[in-house]
This record gives structure tokens, sequence and C-alpha cells, in this order.
């Protein structure tokens, strides 16, 4: 929603921040376990495994960043 100067509302800045980090989470722990699989499956080394892992971390600690910006931005 817009307030009469043509701004959005915190809230509403947020809820497309919030769909993102959904879809991110979805999309990494997906890709993580699936990746995973087939490295099981193939026989990749183990650092391949370690490269994956380091790679999803990374994106979960992104959603942990941006979903605290989010509550930061909504109790204020």
């Amino acid at each position: 929603m817009q307030d009469p100067r043509g701004q959005q509302s915190g809230k509403d800045r947020g809820t497309g921040q919030v769909r993102l980090v959904a879809i991110v989470i979805s999309v990494t722990m997906i890709l993580w376990m699936g990746a995973q699989w087939l490295g099981g499956q193939f026989g990749w080394d183990s650092r391949y495994a370690f490269l994956l892992d380091f790679a999803a971390l990374a994106a979960f600690f992104w959603a942990l960043v941006v979903t605290y910006q989010i509550w930061r931005t909504r109790r204020g």
C-alpha cells in the first residue's frame, strides 16, 4: 500500500523481501540435498561436497541477515 506521497510503507517493502528469503531458503535446500545425493551416486570427491556445503551456508547466512533486517524494520 502507498501513502499519499507515493511511497511504500515498510510492511509492503518487507513483503517482497520475505518472499525472496523464502525462495532462497527453499531453492538452496533443494539444490543442496540434490547435489549431495548426486555426489554420492557419482562418487564425487569430498572437496566438492565441502564446496557445496559452504555455498549453502553462505545462502543461509544471507537469508538470516535479511530476515533480521526485516524484523528490525517491522519492529521500528
